[in-house]
């Protein structure tokens, strides 16, 4: 062994002090490679491919081997996941396994009794390994594996017949197979940046799925996973503090975690449905790092007219669009801008997505009647210079918005609508005087994510269809696109992460006539268009221009409009965008 440490240290892989700490391992008892690895700083690939050359023993590249999950299934999956071992080809009764441990041979010696077959060992990372497990036989296969054999040597059978059986459900749900199992999807869930996890119950299957950059994927889940369901759901109400003996009503809770150092708000649903109960869990990290005004995404010009909006003493501000489009995050940003000593800062919310330092946050609590309207009256006797209202709801919030804007106080709120100009016709259908809304109203903020290309598969190429690209991008067409090829940090989408485009309508003197009129929507539209807005698809052309985002993407996130952004019919070509 003292030839193979100096022979380890001429190569620059030991120094002096690393190679005590490996003598003192091996003193100890320890195979060479465990004591290596338990050098700090020592990287586990470099361990192995010295080991791999020293000893004669292959090392592989696991993605060059592409395992699948048919030739797995020839194995017993509990060897496989207690030694971390994976059998990669079969030739001539021989099988080849990648292990991560040369010297710790128990687990190859246990493989080849079960299969009855001879068995090749090559090195590869143990967390490789792991990945290529847990994508062939799902999350949790190991605390799947364990719970199947524990209900196989008991004789019982986990099902869901019933109110009567509501106590054993709960010893299950507290057992610690079943802890391990849901914490190990909530887990990955977060690694894989899941805005939102899906349990839904079938007559034979348990599917479970998460929302990632707004798109749903399928989780890698076990199909025994379904005959622990019950147990599952009922974990996640006790988690919640939700009513585990109430099945056939709907619940909401929530629940507060912590994983991998972060803190996780999980807002919890859960709805009665054919083959049993359905889970959607709402994850917020609140140690998400708050974006700035630079960083959302906004074209130079977009974010300029916002800058002066915020300058205002009073008026309202609205940001619009369907639900997860980024709507709390732009808000959050806005007034991190305008965050200092001078002003009080106050919002009413539900939930509290962010905490921010130096602003009142207010959560709203329907079950003790304080509601958005009500806290915002009691916030008026505050004294707040700028106002965040999560959402307007309702007539009575809408009035009291108004009244808060007209009084001196800059409001920001939010409002479901599809684009910016919608959204003045929906307050005067809502109730509000045309004349309030027009002397009201500063900004009408439209938004939605689209999903970044992949860094680390990025490619340029050029689309067969130069018609398609004239008719999006008229004569400042660009002679080549960018995508994603699809890759591992990606998942194989070929994206990574979202921004935001944007519709921004400030609402000048032109357009407050128009309100007085009552205009529609429609002509509303055109003539801020006419006056240099931008509509959502348009700014999303900007971004596949700078190979940011793709056709594709921007089609999928936006909408044909009635008129386009020079207020020609659908269909016409489009003004350059800047």
């Amino acid at each position: 062994m003292n030839a193979i440490l100096t022979h380890m240290q001429q190569e620059g892989l030991l120094d002096e002090a690393a190679a005590r700490v490996v003598e003192a391992r091996l003193a100890e008892g320890k195979p060479l490679d465990e004591a290596l690895l338990s050098v700090p700083g020592l990287a586990e690939e470099r361990v192995l491919r010295y080991l791999a050359a020293e000893f004669n023993v292959p090392y592989a590249d696991l993605d060059a081997f592409q395992p699948n999950r048919e030739f797995l299934a020839q194995f017993p999956a509990r060897v496989l996941l207690t030694h971390r071992l994976l059998p990669l080809t079969q030739e001539d009764g021989r099988v080849t396994v990648a292990t991560h441990r040369l010297f710790d041979t128990s687990g190859l010696d246990e493989l080849r009794m079960a299969c009855g077959m001879d068995v090749r060992p090559v090195l590869a990372p143990s967390g490789e390994i792991g990945r290529w497990i847990t994508t062939l036989l799902g999350v949790g296969a190991d605390t799947l594996q364990s719970l199947v054999s524990e209900a196989e040597g008991s004789g019982v059978e986990v099902v869901d017949t019933g109110a009567d059986e509501d106590m054993d459900l709960e010893d299950a749900a507290q057992d610690a197979s079943i802890i391990k199992l849901v914490n190990q999807v909530l887990a990955e869930a977060v690694a894989r940046r899941a805005t939102d996890v899906h349990f839904e119950p079938f007559e034979d299957t348990l599917r479970v799925r998460y929302r990632v950059d707004g798109v749903l994927q399928q989780a890698n889940v076990s199909s025994e996973v379904r005959q622990f369901h019950p147990a599952i759901v009922s974990r996640l109400k006790i988690l919640s503090r939700l009513d585990i003996a109430e099945k056939r009503l709907p619940q909401d809770g929530r629940i507060r975690l912590k994983v991998a150092g972060r803190d996780i708000d999980v807002r919890v649903s859960v709805i009665p449905m054919l083959h049993g109960e359905a889970v959607v869990l709402r994850l917020l990290d609140r140690s998400a790092t708050l974006l700035g005004l630079e960083h959302l995404g906004m074209s130079a010009v977009d974010r300029q007219a916002m800058e002066r909006i915020l300058a205002l003493p009073h008026g309202i501000v609205l940001v619009t669009g369907p639900t997860g489009s980024g709507k709390t995050t732009t808000l959050y940003a806005a007034l991190s801008r305008i965050n200092d000593v001078e002003r009080k800062i106050v919002t009413i919310e539900d939930p509290i997505e962010y905490h921010l330092q130096g602003i009142n946050q207010i959560q709203v609590s329907t079950k003790a009647g304080l509601t958005f309207a009500r806290g915002l009256r009691s916030v008026l006797r505050h004294d707040p210079d700028v106002i965040l209202i999560g959402e307007i709801r309702d007539l009575e919030t809408a009035e009291i918005a108004v009244q808060a804007s007209l009084t001196g106080h800059l409001v920001f709120s939010t409002l479901h609508t599809n684009d910016a100009p919608g959204a003045l016709t929906r307050l005067v259908d809502m109730g509000i005087e045309p004349y309030l809304v027009a002397s009201s109203l500063e900004m009408v903020l439209a938004q939605r994510l689209v999903r970044l290309i992949c860094p680390h598969c990025r490619e340029e190429f050029v689309p067969d269809d130069e018609e398609i690209l004239r008719s999006v991008f008229g004569r400042d067409t660009p002679k080549a696109l960018w995508r994603g090829r699809g890759c591992r940090q990606c998942q194989g989408s070929g994206y990574t992460g979202r921004t935001g485009i944007f519709e921004a309508m400030v609402v000048n003197e032109g357009i407050r006539a128009m309100i007085l009129e009552r205009a529609s929507a429609g002509d509303i539209r055109k003539r801020a268009a006419s006056e240099g807005m931008s509509s959502l698809r348009e700014d999303g052309w900007r971004l596949v221009r700078e190979g940011r985002t793709t056709l594709a993407e921007v089609l999928r996130a936006t909408k044909d409009e009635r008129f386009n952004g020079n207020g020609a019919a659908a269909g016409a070509e489009p003004r350059p965008v800047a």
